[in-house]
């Protein structure tokens, strides 16, 4: 039984591989607008198909606004599913940008100063960022203009994707590390003045604490903060979008200071606290694409990874 069952996730595995494949080449020959409207309309289908996504995104989004009405809440699900599969196009299509002039053709980058006044510190830049849009393609970006950053990440359950996914980041110099893993060598980069890239807006297996999100208490990893604290590198919040002009925009923003008391467990709450704020205003500006089928706030008190 064993047997049979590891292989049928091995062939399913394989399937969604091949698929993801071929749907990617199809992206590279058609225009980038048609593409997306493409992926825009598919994302659209899903809604209706996708029963259990789709029950999670409503839960999800009447927990953060308890005030809207049931038509609200669905109003905004449909077009979080487009605006997923426009995004998760984009990053598919993106794999073959080759130069940072292929990437600035459909990416316009604001800021960006914010990130060299932190960089000019020599103390290292943590990039803190969230899934909303296309992020990957800030790994991309931050890679063509030669930061070589690591990247922290969780590995996908499909090898061959997960395979594909960090080739992909690794292609022009960035790094990808399996989150939870290799601190020294993390803290050794932020400390010589390097700079890794880390998202906390997901409840998973790692180090977190509760702090607030949407004002309901969230399992919330504290990397971040941990490595800001024992390293004194700047944290410099950036994030993506799809802009209504069809680009994809790159914000840079003022860095977020570090509190320290020498309280380690306050600290790391504080900070945490902080960052999570800032990341809540972002999916608040743009809440249609940020991955509200993701279960924010699965995890009960006492669960934690501590």
């Amino acid at each position: 039984m064993a047997f049979a069952k590891d292989w049928k996730l091995q062939a399913r595995h394989e399937l969604v591989y091949r698929a993801v494949q071929f749907v990617t080449f199809i992206s590279f020959i058609i225009p980038r607008s048609w593409w997306l409207a493409f992926c825009g309309f598919v994302g659209k289908l899903a809604y209706y198909v996708a029963a259990q996504t789709r029950t999670l995104m409503h839960r999800h989004i009447a927990m953060a606004y308890p005030d809207w009405s049931q038509a609200k809440v669905k109003k905004l699900a449909k077009t979080n599913f487009s605006y997923l599969a426009k995004n998760a196009g984009e990053i598919l299509r993106a794999t073959k940008v080759k130069t940072l002039s292929d990437l600035e053709a459909f990416l316009k980058v604001h800021d960006f100063h914010l990130f060299e006044a932190a960089r000019d510190q020599g103390k290292g830049v943590i990039f803190l960022t969230c899934h909303i849009g296309a992020f990957d393609l800030q790994v991309t970006y931050m890679s063509l203009k030669g930061m070589r950053p690591l990247i922290i990440g969780t590995p996908l359950k499909n090898k061959k994707l997960n395979d594909m996914l960090w080739q992909h980041r690794n292609a022009h110099g960035a790094i990808a590390v399996e989150r939870g893993k290799e601190m020294f060598r993390l803290l050794k980069e932020l400390k010589s003045g390097g700079s890794l890239a880390i998202l906390i807006d997901q409840d998973t297996k790692v180090k977190s604490r509760f702090v607030n999100f949407y004002g309901i208490p969230a399992a919330t990893p504290v990397g971040a903060a941990v490595f800001a604290i024992k390293t004194g590198a700047v944290v410099v919040p950036i994030f993506i979008h799809l802009g209504k002009d069809g680009l994809q925009h790159i914000r840079f923003y003022p860095a977020i200071e570090t509190i320290v008391t020498g309280d380690e467990e306050t600290d790391m709450v504080v900070n945490t606290q902080r960052y999570s704020d800032f990341i809540e205003a972002r999916v608040r500006e743009y809440p249609e694409q940020w991955v509200w089928m993701h279960e924010r706030w699965k995890t009960k008190p006492g669960e934690e990874v501590r």
